[in-house]
C-alpha cells in the first residue's frame, strides 16, 4: 500500500500521446498489422473452446463498466465471419453493460482459454436482442436465454502472454485463495449487513451452484 507520502509528492503526468511514445516508443510493425477486421478459422476455433470471457462496455458519460461472462466452452455463438452474439444467463439484474449498449455500441471482448496465457480481442458495435432463431442454439441446462448481445466485429487480434506471465496466473502454486475474505463476508460487510452470515454463506454454497441457470 502506497503511504501518504506517495500520493503528495511530486507527480509526472502524461497527458499527450507523444508523451506516451517517448517513455514506450512505437510498436512493431507486426503489432499493428495483426489487426484484423474479420474472424479467421482459428478466431472461431478459440471461440468453440472458449468458457469465459470480460466484456467492456462504456455509456453515454464515459463511465466505464467490465463485466465478466462465462458459460461452458462455445457459449458465444458465431453467427458470420463479422457477427458473434453472447447469451445472457440469471444474475444480480444490475445490467450495467446493457444500459451502457443502449446508449454506447462500442464494446471490447476479452476471451480466455484456462491455462493459455495468450488471448482473443474482439471490438465491435453491439445491439441487444430479445428473440432470435439461434435462441435455440443457446440453451444450457433448459434455459433458453432471455437476451443475448450481437456483436458486429470491427476489430479481432490475439494477444500475447506477457501479462500472464507477469502475474503468473495460472500457476497453482502461487494461488491462495484465502488471501481475501471469503465471499460471505464481504457480501455481509458492504452490501448485506443486515442479513445474518449464515445465510449469505447458504445462499453462495451448493445451492448457488444448482440454481445458476434457473430465472430469479
Amino acid at each position: 500500500m502506497v503511504d501518504a507520502a506517495g500520493l503528495t509528492g511530486p507527480l509526472t503526468e502524461v497527458t499527450t500521446e507523444a508523451d506516451l511514445r517517448e517513455l514506450l516508443g512505437e510498436p512493431s510493425p507486426a503489432a499493428v498489422a495483426k489487426e484484423r477486421s474479420r474472424l479467421h478459422a482459428l478466431d472461431r476455433e478459440w471461440l468453440a473452446a472458449s468458457p469465459f470471457c470480460l466484456v467492456a462496455t462504456a455509456g453515454a458519460d464515459g463511465r466505464c463498466d467490465v463485466s465478466p461472462q462465462g458459460d461452458p466452452p462455445g457459449f458465444t455463438l458465431v453467427l458470420d465471419d463479422t457477427t458473434v452474439a453472447l447469451p445472457e444467463r440469471p444474475g444480480n439484474r444490475r445490467v450495467d453493460g446493457f444500459r451502457n449498449v443502449l446508449v454506447n455500441p462500442h464494446v471490447g471482448l476479452v476471451f480466455f482459454l484456462p491455462g493459455r496465457g495468450d488471448t482473443l480481442r474482439i471490438d465491435g458495435r453491439a445491439r441487444l436482442l430479445s428473440d432470435a432463431p439461434f435462441f435455440d442454439a443457446m440453451v444450457v441446462r433448459g434455459h433458453r436465454p432471455v437476451l443475448a448481445v450481437v456483436v458486429e466485429v470491427e476489430e479481432v487480434f490475439h494477444h500475447c502472454s506477457k501479462a500472464f506471465l507477469h502475474s503468473h496466473l495460472w500457476d497453482p502454486s502461487t494461488w491462495d485463495p484465502e488471501a481475501a475474505a471469503p465471499r460471505p463476508q464481504i457480501a455481509k460487510a458492504l452490501e448485506r449487513p443486515d442479513q445474518p452470515l449464515a445465510a449469505i454463506e447458504a445462499y453462495d454454497g451448493p445451492s448457488c451452484a444448482e440454481g445458476l441457470y434457473r430465472q430469479a
